[in-house]
């Protein structure tokens, strides 16, 4: 086995186990694993060698499809509001995509913060549609059908996130050992080498954000049903700053890096607010800074090495 897959099923594991021994957890771990999701898009591009400054507002598209659907269109289950938002979100990567995907570099990045403030300019200002600044509230959905109490579905929505970082972690797996996701890294590498071989780059940059908008989406749905209301700042580009900088902290050599990137902030954030409420972004930005100095290849490289560790017994394939 090898060891990254090691290190991402041990992940899951803590994951799983997590909130059995501490309760108060759920929470902020299944808020970290919706960012997760789109700081995973994030890492996608960065393979690229692009960086989407504004990738927080395919989060808030999935967000606010999730609303949506459930007050406008009636859709209560959970499951179809996951994959509708979803769709959606992947719809509007892919229509962005067209223009985006043509430029590199800092017009790139600059680019998607430009249309991601547009995106947050339209939530805040258009009140009868998106409920502006006060945003929109998402009602318990039903499961197949069935009414469960907050609590309950909390924990369903916990274990379904799992889930889906198992699933989706696994088809992003297979995308970049594909020849399309081998393409992605020569864009990054050698573009113009690329197109020689009859390979279109737009094409290849088209599809990964196409993809990585769509992890962004699974993210949004499921912070706006765990969290119960929707805002325009999920779209804002402090936002979008924090998915591009959990995905380089938890390192992009592995998919489980964004994820422990996620809750490794999350953690952080939550116990930095509870115990010194005064200094909390000082604490957070020192956490920040030793992992960055100290642990080049992010906290996937660190979890990668002490998995690694207590697994070879031995055995150096790993």
């Amino acid at each position: 086995m090898k060891r990254s897959a090691l290190v991402t099923a041990a992940a899951l594991l803590i994951l799983a186990l997590a909130p059995l021994a501490l309760p108060f957890l759920q929470f902020v771990l299944t808020i970290a694993i919706a960012k997760g999701f789109a700081a995973l898009g994030v890492a996608l591009l960065l393979r690229a060698g692009l960086i989407s400054l504004g990738h927080a507002m395919f989060y808030a598209i999935g967000a606010y499809a999730a609303a949506f659907m459930a007050t406008t269109l009636g859709i209560t289950d959970f499951a179809l509001l996951i994959i509708g938002s979803t769709a959606i979100s992947a719809f509007f990567g892919v229509l962005f995509g067209l223009f985006l995907v043509r430029y590199r570099a800092i017009f790139f990045a600059m680019l998607n913060l430009a249309v991601s403030m547009v995106i947050y300019a339209l939530a805040s200002k258009l009140y009868g549609i998106t409920g502006g600044t006060d945003g929109l509230r998402v009602a318990v959905p039903t499961v197949f059908g069935m009414t469960l109490e907050k609590s309950s579905f909390d924990g369903l929505l916990y274990y379904t996130a799992i889930v889906l970082v198992a699933l989706l972690g696994y088809l992003v797996h297979r995308y970049l050992k594909s020849p399309l996701g081998h393409a992605l890294s020569a864009v990054h590498s050698n573009e113009v080498r690329l197109e020689y071989l009859g390979v279109s780059a737009w094409s290849t940059l088209l599809t990964a954000y196409g993809i990585s908008a769509a992890l962004a989406g699974v993210g949004g749905a499921i912070a706006a049903l765990s969290i119960g209301h929707v805002l325009p700042e999920f779209a804002f580009w402090t936002e979008s700053g924090h998915l591009v900088l959990t995905a380089v902290l938890g390192g992009i050599a592995g998919i489980a890096g964004p994820f422990l990137g996620s809750v490794f902030l999350e953690i952080v954030h939550t116990v930095a607010v509870g115990y010194a409420a005064e200094a909390w972004n000082m604490i957070v930005g020192i956490a920040l800074l030793v992992v960055i100095f100290f642990l080049p290849r992010g906290l996937f490289g660190l979890f990668e090495r002490l998995v690694g560790r207590k697994s070879t017994d031995g055995e150096p394939t790993l």
